[in-house]
C-alpha cells in the first residue's frame, strides 16, 4: 500500500490527521498537483495529510481493508494527535465508506468528495422509499459492498438525527453536474443539511479542489 505523509502548519500535539484515498486510476501525486497540500499550508492548519493508494491486487480480494487498518489507521491512532478523518475522491470515497462500515476504528469524521456510491440497482431500491430509514435490507453478503455502505449511511443518518455525539462527522461535497449526482443526492438526504456542499461543475479535479477548500474552511472553524 503506497502512502505519502505531508505535515503542514505548526507542529502540534493535537494536529488533525486526514487520510485520503484517490479515485480510480489516480496517483498520489495528483493530490499535490491539484494543490491539496498547499491549501492546508495556506490556512496554517496543524495537519498531517496521509495520502494512501491501495495496490490493484488488494482491491480484488478486499485485502486493502486489512492493510489500510494495520498499515495506516492503527498507526495514526497510536500517534498523539487530534481528530482522525478518513476520506477520498470518487472510488476513494466509496472505499472510505466501506472501511467505516467494516468496524469502528476510531474514525472521527468522513470527508467524501464526489463519492462513487455503488450500483444504481441498489440506489433504485433506496430511491423507492421516501426516507433511507424506511429501506430494509437483509444482512448483506460478504462481497456486497454496496449494501454495506448504504447500511452504514443509514446508521449514520439515524445517529445524527438522534443527536448522537459519538457518530463520525460527515462532509459530503459534489458538483451539480457530477455523473454520480443522483446517488450523491440520496446520500445527502440522509445527512444533516450542513453536512453537504454542492457547487457548479462535474466530476473533475477543479471541482474536487474547490470542495476540499470548503471542507478545510469548515474544519478550521470547528472546535
Amino acid at each position: 500500500m503506497r502512502t505519502k505523509v505531508i505535515r503542514c502548519g505548526p507542529a502540534a500535539a493535537d494536529a488533525t490527521r486526514i487520510v485520503l484515498l484517490p479515485g480510480a486510476y489516480h496517483a498520489l501525486a495528483d493530490f499535490v498537483s491539484a494543490g491539496f497540500d498547499q491549501a492546508l499550508r495556506d490556512r496554517g492548519l496543524a495537519t498531517e495529510l496521509i495520502l494512501v493508494a491501495p495496490e490493484l491486487a488488494h482491491l480484488a480480494d478486499r485485502g486493502w481493508l486489512t492493510r489500510l487498518r494495520t498499515e495506516v489507521i492503527a498507526p495514526a491512532r497510536e500517534r498523539a494527535g487530534g481528530a482522525l478523518w478518513l476520506g477520498g475522491i470518487s472510488l476513494g470515497g466509496f472505499m472510505a465508506l466501506r472501511f467505516a462500515a467494516e468496524a469502528d476504528d476510531g474514525i472521527d469524521g468522513l470527508c467524501l468528495l464526489a463519492p462513487y456510491l455503488g450500483s444504481r440497482i441498489v440506489a433504485a431500491e433506496i430511491a423507492a422509499h421516501e426516507r433511507l430509514a424506511d429501506w430494509q435490507a437483509a444482512t448483506p453478503a460478504e462481497d456486497d459492498d454496496d449494501r454495506r455502505i448504504w447500511r452504514l449511511v443509514q446508521r449514520l443518518g439515524a445517529a445524527h438525527a438522534a443527536g448522537s455525539t459519538g457518530a463520525p462527522r460527515v462532509f459530503l461535497g459534489y458538483g451539480r453536474e457530477d455523473r454520480f449526482a443522483d446517488t450523491q443526492q440520496l446520500l445527502a438526504r440522509a445527512l444533516p443539511a450542513d453536512s453537504t456542499r454542492v457547487i457548479a461543475g462535474g466530476h473533475d479535479w477543479p471541482v474536487w479542489r474547490a470542495l476540499w477548500d470548503n471542507f478545510l474552511d469548515q474544519l478550521g472553524t470547528r472546535p
